[in-house]
């Protein structure tokens, strides 16, 4: 018995089991639809809470400040009266996070494209898997082997960076005094973040078409003009996601910045001298023992840190729409 029969003698001809199939994509699609509707909507719901609850619990602390809450570096909000600001917290987050993605960037890629362009298949795999592992390893480990260990040997990488490229603001006087500071931060930011960065970067370079690469070798390119004219600008979008994503860490981290940095509240471009301080740092170890008051401020300065990832965030997103719209070309 054919097909055709079959559905005839069940009383379905072809014309209608393929309408009922087609009625059930179309429900199908609207549920993905709405549910995936939802989930975004959701996901809007709970960064506007987040905001609304940090700005009411910061507002009180706010109208207690009897400095400038964006311009004052001290941060006493615990004093008779109050007297903080986020000036000196913001520079030494951001100025962190800078440093720490301008160390982990090549490293990362040039760890992603041996991986993915001139390692053999088998090591490829093993240097991955090891690159995947780094990027699970919890925070504290990095910045107890920061204190433990990395804090002193760190000290003759400090001298050298002085004495030969002291004329450099960041790398000036440091008042004879070498230490746990915002240059010792930043290195164990960077290897914090070069996984995450080189993992992500990896499994882009993997989707690079192989017809470009193979194209590029066939007009007789080598390896390295192969990867320059094939793969990177193929990966650029997905690569500056990627160093966003681990700025982003590198932004909010906390108990790995507040072991190795001594707390301070100066602003100054020097990174090797001792001191230092970030936003999340400094939330991590002063939650605890300040009052209503001083916790308000704390909130507040988170705000501030919640509005500089937003805008980090927001700033990657044009980044790689402009990038891929460059690729993309005209229509």
């Amino acid at each position: 018995m054919s097909d055709a029969s079959a559905l005839a003698g069940g009383g379905l001809t072809p014309l209608s089991a393929s309408k009922d199939a087609s009625a059930g994509g179309r429900l199908g699609d609207k549920l993905f639809r709405g549910l995936s509707g939802a989930a975004g909507i959701t996901l809007l719901v709970i960064i506007g809470g987040i905001g609304v609850f940090l700005v009411a619990k910061a507002i009180p602390a706010l109208r207690a400040d009897t400095a400038g809450f964006l311009s004052t570096k001290d941060f006493l909000p615990e004093a008779a009266p109050p007297v903080f600001g986020v000036a000196a917290l913001a520079f030494g987050t951001v100025l962190s996070s800078a440093l720490a993605v301008v160390m982990a960037v090549p490293v990362a890629l040039g760890v992603a494209l041996f991986i993915t362009q001139v390692a053999h298949r088998r090591f490829a795999a093993v240097l991955g898997s090891l690159v995947d592992l780094l990027a699970a390893v919890p925070s504290v480990v990095y910045g107890l082997w920061g204190v433990a260990y990395l804090n002193d040997n760190i000290v003759p990488i400090s001298k050298a960076l002085h004495s030969g490229l002291g004329w450099i603001p960041l790398f000036g006087d440091t008042g004879g005094r070498l230490g746990r500071s915002i240059f010792l931060a930043s290195v164990v930011l960077a290897i914090m973040i070069l996984p995450i960065i080189a993992a992500l970067s990896r499994e882009i370079f993997l989707q690079v078409p192989a017809g470009n690469r193979e194209a590029a070798y066939a007009l007789g390119a080598t390896r390295w003009e192969m990867i320059r004219t094939a793969v990177l600008p193929f990966s650029r979008p997905g690569v500056t996601a990627a160093i966003m994503l681990g700025l982003g860490r590198a932004l909010g981290e906390t108990i790995a910045v507040a072991l190795v940095l001594l707390s301070n509240f100066e602003i100054s471009a020097q990174v090797l001298g001792p001191g230092g301080n970030t936003i999340a740092a400094n939330i991590a170890t002063k939650f605890a023992e300040y009052g209503p008051t001083g916790r308000g401020a704390l909130i507040a300065s988170g705000l501030v840190l919640f509005v500089i990832t937003f805008v980090v965030n927001l700033a990657a997103r044009g980044i790689v729409y402009r990038s891929a719209r460059r690729l993309e070309g005209p229509a």
